[in-house]
């Protein structure tokens, strides 16, 4: 979004330091962010002008399902967050911006290709509307704790963009395996630019 001074909009809240006010707009290190119901909060983490999320969290499934996100992304999460299925059996927890950019990706990919549709039929299939209750926690349905294997204990994973939700066990096994052949893997990202 762009405010009519052409300053880019991040919708959300602002902390008091650093602020000033700018046509109900406050500014934060440079990042212009639209206060909501005059309710503030934390710094937001940014990159580029893209609200990041990092990190590596340890949280348990509750016996109702329910999973606590970490307490340093539910500012971000909270006009509700959007949960599918992702890769590598894991759950993938997008903001609902973030997946208004992707939603339509899916959608536009050619319905005559026969991975094409499985890929946008995993995903848009399995995709669920959450909102978090007051303690920051989302209902997991139990279709997506079941694919991806989901029991108690979780890893929460930052990862820019979005969040993903792995058994202990699966990410465990997951990272020690990328871990080994990390130089392998940088190599073959060295078109990338990285």
């Amino acid at each position: 979004m762009v405010n009519s001074d052409s300053m880019p909009l991040v919708l959300g809240f602002c902390s008091q330091k650093r602020k000033k006010q700018r046509s109900g707009v406050c500014e934060y290190k440079s990042i212009y962010i639209a206060p909501i119901n005059g309710v503030e909060w934390g710094h937001v983490v940014k990159s580029g002008g893209l609200e990041m999320f990092i990190g590596e969290y340890r949280h348990n499934i509750d016996e109702k399902g329910r999973l606590a996100l970490p307490a340093k992304f539910r500012g971000k999460l909270a006009d509700g967050v959007i949960v599918t299925k992702g890769l590598e059996s894991s759950l993938v927890i997008y903001t609902v911006a973030e997946w208004g950019k992707i939603a339509p990706k899916l959608s536009e990919l050619p319905y005559t290709q026969s991975n094409a549709r499985a890929f946008s039929r995993l995903i848009l299939s399995g995709a669920n509307d959450c909102q978090l209750d007051r303690q920051g926690r989302i209902n997991l349905p139990a279709h997506l704790r079941d694919y991806a294997k989901l029991k108690t204990n979780t890893v929460i994973v930052g990862v820019y963009s979005r969040i993903e939700v792995w058994d202990v066990k699966e990410w465990e096994a997951y990272k020690e395996k990328v871990e080994n052949q990390s130089e392998e893997i940088a190599e073959n990202l060295e078109n990338l630019g990285l």
